[in-house]
């Protein structure tokens, strides 16, 4: 792994539309007091932003495009928001691998992964891979409001 700056990431994105919502997204993840770190990965770039000391988005630059992996710890707090995913986010989170450790208690104790409804359907599925979006022309919106809901649930709860 080698260390790069968000400039290096930004340059490495295939398009504008790609580099100006990862440019909006960086701003306004630093905006709301988060740390970013950026790295050079066998299976592409990714960036990472921190925010008191706890990870609230991965963003991974691959060859399909720019993937937005959200940590939604809070989701509990806007649950109602998860019925407003757009279908291919649905499909996506059904795609996700179950939690181990909430379906069979075999995974590590340290692991919680996440217990949630969309439209009625139950999932419990893995926080590594479950909120894990490829950012699209149907999808960029939803997801920038689905980080703004995780921020704004961290910052009331860190108040």
């Amino acid at each position: 792994m080698t260390k790069i700056d968000f400039e290096q990431f930004l340059a490495a994105t295939e398009d504008t539309e790609t580099a100006a919502y990862a440019q909006d997204l960086h701003d306004y993840m630093l905006k709301n007091g988060c740390k970013p770190t950026f790295e050079e990965k066998k299976t592409g770039l990714l960036g990472s932003y921190k925010f008191n000391k706890k990870s609230v988005i991965n963003v991974l630059l691959k060859k399909k495009g720019l993937v937005v992996r959200i940590y939604g710890e809070n989701i509990g707090t806007y649950s109602d928001f998860l019925n407003r995913l757009t279908e291919e986010m649905v499909q996506s989170v059904k795609g996700a691998g179950i939690c181990k450790r909430l379906v069979s208690n075999t995974c590590s104790p340290k692991c919680a992964g996440y217990d949630f409804t969309i439209d009625g359907e139950h999932f419990q599925k893995c926080r590594y891979n479950c909120f894990e979006f490829l950012v699209t022309k149907q999808s960029g919106s939803c997801i920038r409001t689905f980080v703004e809901n995780e921020m704004t649930a961290r910052m009331e709860a860190n108040v």
